[in-house]
């Protein structure tokens, strides 16, 4: 019987013949730490009593969810990691040079790796055809200490996708279809594994904003092969070496289905308070907003400024609203510049942020105020998600929170395209 992508993975890292439901201990090949997860899970390896790293060269840390920090105790905290890092001789990207999940992308991910983080959307990196997923602290601190840990097997479901994206339609807008699709909890401890025609048609970047996202249905994990998309962002990224072709077998067995014709989508969003409580921006048209936010792990990538920057280039956002765009990575910000990208966002009156999460999680950056309603390319907009719980968030894709910043209120990003 053939494999899935999950089933090839933990076969290979586990060497056994894992299949669905079977529980391996696999080796896993590199290991991260953020400053709001990394402090817990430092503390439980010295509580453990490990004396040093199964990988040093392979454990990270980043301090990018509170960077510049906020507060005493999170700077506290980031001393505290650079302290771990400099005592084991583990890595750590400084404060202003971007987002875990994209830096991993950027200098790390390859085809056929286990890579784990302290971290839900630890899942961003299965676009390059790595088995990504986030755990606890707890198990965070067993595998930096062995370089191994144990899993369930996923079941997996396969996304077919056909077509091609439509005028105004992005990558975001194909994952929030799915996650309405399936629901908040449908693909619980599942793999997502993408395949079709449709393909060829996403980018790396798309493939990142998709996999980064799977989580909010559930998954464990969201995988998609390792094609030519995948070596030659390798290439880009002076990886090419990494590269290895990676496809699920033809006879896998998949628990579920779901085929997506392109074509047939729209500009969507998700309402609050639930990621999976999505419609079309047509149906909510017209709702006023005071911030708009582009940037986070889903969405914080040159292509998504881009988009973003194509629609305000020559106009303004609409007085009173707060335009807030935070690049993915310190090389986002710099290739932003190059293109141009930053003086167009400036121009339209746009808040140049730091690379890093900024205001995603609610600690700075952007804490909404009470009745304020922020749309959001984020991944995430549970009640309180961005510092207040009387605040709403809306998630979208570039285009429509480009477009709605102009406006002023949530817009078809096709009405300015």
């Amino acid at each position: 019987m053939g494999k899935t992508l999950a089933e090839k993975i933990l076969s290979s890292k586990s060497r056994n013949d894992a299949r669905a439901g079977d529980i391996v201990i696999a080796d896993v090949d590199l290991i991260f730490v953020q400053d709001t997860t990394g402090p817990l899970a430092i503390r439980q390896f010295k509580e453990l009593g490990f004396q040093s790293l199964a990988k040093p060269r392979r454990t990270i840390i980043f301090l990018d969810h509170a960077a510049p920090s906020p507060g005493q105790q999170l700077s506290n905290d980031h001393i505290l990691l650079r302290r771990f890092a400099q005592e084991y001789g583990c890595h750590i990207y400084e404060v202003g040079e971007g987002i875990c999940h994209q830096l991993v992308a950027e200098d790390f991910a390859n085809p056929g790796e286990i890579i784990l983080g302290a971290d839900s959307h630890t899942v961003t990196n299965g676009a390059l055809a790595a088995f990504a997923t986030g755990m606890g602290s707890s198990d965070i601190a067993v595998a930096l200490a062995l370089g191994k840990t144990w899993f369930r097997v996923p079941e997996s479901f396969l996304i077919l996708l056909h077509g091609t994206f439509p005028r105004g339609v992005f990558a975001k807008d194909l994952i929030l279809h799915l996650i309405g699709e399936i629901g908040a909890e449908g693909a619980n401890y599942k793999a997502l594994e993408f395949a079709g025609e449709g393909l060829s048609q996403i980018t790396m970047s798309d493939r990142l904003t998709i996999a980064n996202m799977v989580v909010e249905a559930g998954a464990k994990v969201g995988l998609f092969p390792s094609d030519d998309i995948t070596r030659d962002f390798l290439r880009q990224q002076g990886r090419a070496r990494s590269y290895q072709p990676l496809f699920p077998d033809k006879e896998a067995n998949y628990e579920r289905i779901i085929s997506v014709d392109l074509g047939q989508l729209k500009p969507m969003l998700s309402l609050p308070h639930a990621v999976d409580n999505t419609v079309a921006v047509s149906e909510v048209k017209g709702v006023k907003v005071q911030q708009i936010f582009i940037g986070t792990c889903t969405n914080g990538r040159l292509e998504d400024l881009a988009v973003a920057a194509s629609i305000l280039k020559g106009r303004k956002k609409k007085p009173g609203v707060r335009l807030l765009i935070a690049p993915a990575s310190r090389q986002v910000l710099s290739q932003a510049l190059q293109q141009g990208y930053i003086k167009v966002l400036v121009e339209a009156g746009a808040t140049i942020l730091p690379p890093g999460c900024a205001a995603c999680l609610g600690l700075h950056q952007g804490v909404l105020g009470d009745g304020e309603l922020c749309l959001s390319t984020a991944n995430r907009n549970f009640k309180g998600r961005m510092g207040n719980p009387r605040g709403m968030i809306y998630l979208a894709s570039p285009a429509t929170a480009a477009a709605s910043a102009i406006a002023g209120e949530i817009t078809d990003p096709r009405d300015f395209m």
